[in-house]
């Protein structure tokens, strides 16, 4: 599903379950030797696809370490995301030449609970979500998965917190969004978004010779 969303630079692997058995680095043991066995499928399934996803770029497998801050360590050289839900996992991954950054995201399509809208959406958000009338699309959801991909995108190329409220979201109902982010740099960012399977994804790849994406006041 993925590759259907990003340039053809990108490498994608995907599972739609846990894989048995994945053999993890030592270094990736010990991030999850006291995790549940939910969390340890879905982290050792990610870090399966994460390696199919380096094969696709030539390299061997590695150890994908996280650091203090949570985000993956990537083999130098390389930019990459990884996500997990209900039923999938996912990475891709792209040559730090090619590709800028990558922000993907995975999330089941069922509406938000109504508490947690006003934590993730603005009032221009949420005046956005009223007038999406397709309701074959859990548009409140796909907010959420929007800006989970934005942060995975941004941390890696300013190693600074930024909040849902942070970034103002424009979803478009033919498979796009953009993204500003004010007083911010970058300032925005360009992607797309896909449903299919049960699932909503999102997904941001800027391209090394390409447009970064909306500057400050382009969606203002």
């Amino acid at each position: 599903m993925l590759e259907e969303i990003l340039p053809s630079s990108v490498r994608v692997a995907e599972a739609f379950g846990d894989e048995p058995a994945v053999a993890l680095f030592p270094e990736e043991e010990a991030l999850v030797a006291r995790a549940s066995g939910k969390r340890r499928g879905e982290f050792a399934t990610a870090r399966a696809c994460a390696r199919r996803a380096l094969a696709g770029l030539g390299l061997p497998p590695v150890a994908i370490p996280a650091g203090e801050d949570g985000a993956p360590r990537w083999p130098d050289g390389v930019v990459g995301s990884m996500t997990h839900c209900r039923g999938y996992r996912a990475a891709a991954v792209a040559l730090a030449g090619d590709v800028t950054t990558v922000g993907i995201d995975a999330e089941p399509a069922l509406p938000l609970p109504p508490r947690i809208l006003d934590k993730v959406a603005g009032p221009r958000e949420q005046a956005m979500l009223a007038r999406l009338k397709d309701p074959s699309v859990c548009w409140d959801r796909l907010l959420f998965c929007v800006k989970e991909a934005v942060y995975k995108a941004w941390f890696p190329l300013t190693g600074s917190w930024l909040g849902f409220l942070d970034a103002v979201v424009e979803l478009d109902p033919g498979g796009t969004f953009g993204v500003v982010i004010p007083g911010r740099t970058p300032g925005g960012f360009d992607g797309r978004w896909a449903t299919g399977h049960g699932l909503l994804l999102a997904a941001i790849a800027v391209e090394a010779t390409g447009d970064p994406g909306p500057e400050l006041d382009d969606r203002t």
